[in-house]
């Protein structure tokens, strides 16, 4: 391998110096040292991020051609979806040994919920609220990618949403920010490991900064518009986690705050998320958001678009050239200080030492290795675990577990016999690794008869083959109806007006319904839906989203009682879209939804959802009795103890999710009927009981406010709320003195 000159340099330097820990400050000499060395050209090209899209080969078009000279030259420093792990080495290879100062190359892809084992999506593994398990999967995804080349993360994601019409849901953890942060700071553990220098961790990137979850409408890429309350204490939080559990990178969002493209959004990136959250790592735009300066009217034209960005302090232009074509002539034009240009070169050089791609450019090139780590029996085995914990009973008449004594089974639905579940950003998963509802349920009932009818269409409300629909259903015991969106409604760009179960599915529910034999819903889905009619009309209903890999395996289990689900809701489920958004730490306002005409009720349907934050069954029954707080009296540097006593009351051991919500009655501005604060996980065996206990100190109680223009605690009374969901648990008062 040829060394740059300034390798050598620096090697000479070091002889006199003593050896230093790998922190973060042990490369400052390299990288000063390196920058000196850059032309303007190729500090530019390292804020580039290109779009490889399998066009890394070599001699593979004139798209390659293009890339594999900006390569040579210097003029990148990062690509996005390469090729293959040949592909990868090849342009590390070229970046490493054919350009002038040999300056490694990131690879980049979008790794959200597993690289070629694929887990649920992410709003399901939050239902899990299972932050070890959830840890689990993303290093799980992280040996994959890595050993594919792939070296710089763009997940998780931790916009806080409470709009479902909104398709990106599914790449979050649902609406609350306590919720969210727990589930961030899980996946970037599992991404970047013990240290970004450690085997088979990648960088993670967190995004987006900041609001999209909070699009108009739940339309994707439309405005945003919330006032500062509820930028610091929904949306910021999990971000703020984020950056507390050291994330290497943050991308910003499409949307707009404050009438401002956050891209260029100088306030919120360079004085909130650098000077006061102190982030220090890589600011990199979405996929060509720099660009839509123009488009949003921000920027007359693509000159001010880079000026505009680069002062937010955005490092990497992902996809656009605005940055390579426009800098070069600001610095010109005195427009631009190249100190700014060095600063953001600087914490790209930064990263790629710490991943040790200076020591070794291909440790993310396991040639040798990627097909025993890939796609393994112990992964496979996570991925169904998280599979069956994420899985939500949202309703059993008794139904399910399936009784020993049911010898007839009927699949009907498009997802009976369907590989297609894996759900939209599922990386390089493979459809055809995919054990479908059937194969699940024909080795876990080895011992009934399974017949299935693949019927359905959810685009449109064509003709159905009714009369086999009826005769199948009538000739079973039971009928497992196996429906929801197809992964295309429910991703990014894939914003909905309507969250019915989509085509002419719900006919074929009609249909089984008239023939009264007993069913049982499979929900196939990447957000809440309107299910109204299947509450009222089926005997059972498992939410399984789209679960991944091992899908089928993981249904059969459950529907099976092999495993006792416990899976809680992270987005509350409304009875209709004209709920929405709908969402359990709302204000209570002057006049609350009562019987009185002059409320705040709809006067067709309840207020209240359809199923609420938290909830969820399971085959056994806990009770909740004798919430106690160890005092009633809260000094702001003490603690209260608040304990409840859990009971097994059913006939079958089971885990509860003990959730803990409080409410500050009286505050400097309205403050929230509840906010989510701590949970946690207990096993019981049937008949069994346990105390569990949370501590309470002022640190809970702390929120921002806009009226004294910070985070603050106040003096006062409050509630805590203990129980199985956000719309079911007992309380207790207790207040805080100075």
């Amino acid at each position: 391998m040829r060394y740059p000159l300034w390798m050598f340099l620096v090697g000479l330097v070091c002889l006199s110096c003593n050896p230093q820990p790998k922190n973060e400050g042990h490369y400052d000499l390299q990288i000063d040292s390196l920058i000196q060395e850059m032309t303007t050209y190729e500090k530019v090209g390292q804020l580039y991020q290109c779009l490889g899209r399998g066009h890394a080969r070599v001699g593979d078009g004139e798209k390659a051609r293009d890339l594999i000279e900006l390569v040579k030259a210097g003029g990148v420093g990062s690509i996005l979806v390469p090729g293959d792990v040949h592909d990868v080495a090849e342009m590390q290879r070229m970046a490493v040994e054919e350009s002038r100062l040999g300056i490694p190359l990131f690879f980049n892809y979008d790794v959200i919920h597993g690289f070629k084992t694929i887990f649920p999506v992410p709003l399901a593994m939050s239902c899990s609220w299972d932050a070890t398990l959830v840890q689990r999967a993303h290093e799980i995804a992280a040996i994959e990618a890595a050993s594919a080349g792939i070296s710089y993360n763009h997940g998780p994601m931790a916009d806080v949403s409470r709009d479902p019409r909104w398709g990106r849901v599914m790449e979050g953890n649902g609406e609350d920010p306590h919720l969210s942060s727990v589930m961030t700071q899980a996946a970037i553990r599992g991404f970047q490991g013990p240290g970004l220098h450690d085997s088979h961790t990648i960088i993670a990137c967190v995004k987006h900064f900041i609001g999209y979850g909070a699009v108009e409408g739940g339309r994707d890429y439309n405005t945003v518009d919330f006032g500062e309350e509820t930028l610091r204490n929904i949306h910021l939080p999990p971000f703020l986690a984020a950056i507390d559990e050291g994330v290497g990178s943050v991308m910003t969002s499409f949307n707009v705050v404050g009438s401002v493209p956050t891209v260029a959004h100088e306030p919120l990136l360079r004085e909130v998320l650098r000077g006061e959250l102190g982030f220090e790592g890589i600011v990199i735009s979405d996929f060509g958001s720099i660009g839509e300066l123009i488009k949003h009217g921000y920027a007359r034209d693509a000159t001010q678009a880079t000026l505009q960005a680069l002062q937010g302090t955005v490092d990497i232009e992902m996809q656009s050239r605005n940055y390579h074509e426009t800098i070069q002539q600001l610095i010109d034009a005195g427009q631009l200080d190249v100190a700014i240009i060095d600063a953001a070169v600087r914490r790209i050089l930064q990263k790629k030492f710490e991943l040790g791609l200076f020591e070794n450019p291909y440790r993310f090139a396991a040639v040798e290795q990627i097909d025993s780590l890939t796609l393994s029996i112990p992964h496979r085995a996570v991925a169904k675990e998280i599979a069956k914990r994420s899985m939500v009973l949202l309703k059993n008449e008794g139904l399910l577990p399936i009784s020993d004594k049911i010898e007839r089974i009927a699949i009907v639905g498009p997802f009976a016999n369907s590989q297609d579940i894996l759900g939209r950003w599922s990386a390089k998963g493979d459809t055809s690794e995919a054990v479908t509802l059937l194969a699940g349920m024909q080795k876990q009932f080895s011992g009934a008869q399974i017949t299935w009818l693949g019927v359905g269409d959810f685009w449109k409300n064509a003709p159905l083959p009714e009369k086999k629909i009826k005769e199948l259903s009538e000739s079973a015991d039971l009928v497992i109806l196996a429906l929801g969106e197809p992964k295309e409604m429910s991703a990014e760009a894939a914003s909905r007006a309507t969250l019915t179960i989509p085509g002419n599915q719900n006919r074929i529910a009609e249909i089984v319904e008239e023939t009264s034999t007993p069913a049982v819903l499979i929900l196939f889905n990447g957000r809440p839906l309107t299910i109204g009619w299947y509450q009222e009309n089926v005997d059972a209903i498992l939410d399984v989203w789209f679960p991944g890999t091992e899908g089928g395996n993981a249904i059969a289990e459950v529907l099976a009682g092999e495993y006792n689900p416990s899976g809680k809701l992270t987005m509350t489920f409304p009875r209709h879209v004209g709920q929405v958004p709908l969402y359990y730490n709302h204000y209570s306002t002057g006049r609350p939804g009562t019987s009185s005409r002059y409320s705040s009720k709809y006067i067709d349907i309840p207020n209240g959802p359809l199923y609420p934050f938290g909830f969820g069954l399971s085959y056994t029954d806990f009770e909740y009795s004798d919430l106690k707080l160890s005092k009633e009296e809260l000094m702001l540097t003490g603690h209260i103890e608040a304990s409840v006593t859990v009971t097994n009351t059913g006939n079958v051991a089971g885990e509860e999710i003990v959730q803990l919500y409080i409410r500050d009655l009286v505050g400097e501005i309205v403050r929230p009927v509840k906010e989510l604060k701590g949970f946690k996980m207990v096993n019981l065996k049937a008949g069994e009981s346990e105390t569990v206990t949370f501590s309470i100190g002022s640190e809970l109680l702390k929120y921002w406010s806009p009226v004294s223009h910070d985070y603050i605690v106040e003096p006062g009374q409050f509630t805590v709320m203990i129980g199985t969901s956000s719309a079911a648990y007992l309380e207790r008062n207790f207040e805080l003195t100075d």
